[in-house]
């Protein structure tokens, strides 16, 4: 048990964040829901239900992934976040589709509500604390990538960057975004609603909101189960390969791999190098190419091979421009 606590610290803290949040939203949203039977708020209400729990498992999910490795689970357990997430979207396509029904039922059956100013403050609440919680993951997902910005940065910026964000963050930015979208749309289905008399402004909200967490759902289970199976980090595949080329004595690259598990890489290499190089020299390069690698963002863990140059050039990403290498003097 001590162990687990221990885990929760590191755990993502956007997520806990996020949950605890959308667990206040929620109770706010659902009393204001009893009180005035709108049905849009129904809709809100259910959403930060699906939110709250979702970011409290991936919460939980995402510090069990930083377990070490054992000697039953030798590869760690870095992908147990990506199946927290998949069990996660589960649960919000069920309450998607309850918000979508209900919307429905609405439209066809349209009734009045009432408790305008109650509906309207919960909202507005719900509203700025979503985009509160929206901004800090953007400036997560920015920390992450190692990329300063302004201060609207993590409005903007971060979209270009979102798929190298890590899982958990990554969720809870597209769900925030969705929460804050799908606020601003009930609050003026509501006052459409009153101020026009037409009933079914909140139910066409509702089946709204209801598609958005669909939306969600489907992109979160998609790349989720993409880091389940093991997913190729393309962009820190060339950039590893770049960092490799420049040490001079690589004299090709034959293999290599940077798999996405969790919140982590772990890499895979088989370099050429020189045939008449001592051990000695190798296992030089060998701690340098290690050392280089594990230095860059995301690496976990490394395994470096050898093999005799061929003289075929084998990697497209090869480079002119080359480091030396130092090596003991004995070697020289």
């Amino acid at each position: 048990m001590g162990q687990f606590f221990t885990l929760l610290k590191g755990g993502n803290k956007p997520s806990l964040i996020a949950a605890v949040v959308n667990t206040i939203i929620a109770a706010l949203k659902g009393g204001a829901f009893f009180l005035t039977g709108n049905v849009a708020m129904f809709a809100e209400m259910m959403h930060s239900i699906g939110d709250a729990a979702n970011q409290f498992f991936v919460f939980i999910g995402s510090a069990l992934s930083k377990k070490a490795p054992t000697p039953k689970f030798p590869n760690g357990f870095g992908r147990l976040v990506n199946l927290v997430c998949l069990g996660a979207v589960i649960l919000v396509g069920i309450l998607s589709y309850e918000t979508i029904k209900e919307g429905w039922h609405h439209i066809q059956h349209p009734v009045a509500s009432g408790g305008l100013a109650i509906t309207l403050s919960v909202l507005a609440i719900a509203i700025i604390l979503e985009f509160v919680v929206l901004y800090k993951a953007g400036k997560e997902i920015l920390h992450e990538v190692g990329i300063k910005g302004t201060f609207l940065a993590p409005l903007t910026t971060s979209f270009t960057h979102l798929n190298r964000a890590k899982p958990a963050t990554k969720l809870v930015f597209m769900e925030d975004l969705v929460a804050t979208s799908g606020g601003i749309l009930a609050f003026v289905a509501v006052l459409i609603s009153h101020f026009t008399g037409f009933l079914q402004a909140e139910g066409i909200a509702s089946i709204l909101i209801g598609l958005m967490m669909f939306y969600v759902v489907g992109k979160v289970f998609l790349d989720n189960a993409r880091g389940a199976l093991g997913e190729t980090d393309e962009q820190m595949l060339v950039h590893i390969a770049h960092v490799i080329s420049d040490v001079k004595e690589v004299k090709d690259i034959q293999q290599l791999e940077v798999i996405k598990e969790g919140e982590y890489l772990h890499v895979t290499l088989i370099a050429e190098v020189d045939a008449s190089l001592s051990f000695a020299t190798v296992d030089d390069i060998h701690d340098v190419l290690k050392n280089l690698i594990l230095s860059q963002q995301g690496v976990a863990d490394v395994t470096i091979s050898f093999d005799e140059d061929d003289g075929v050039r084998t990697w497209k990403h090869h480079k002119d421009t080359k480091t030396v290498l130092k090596t003991n003097d004995k070697n020289k």
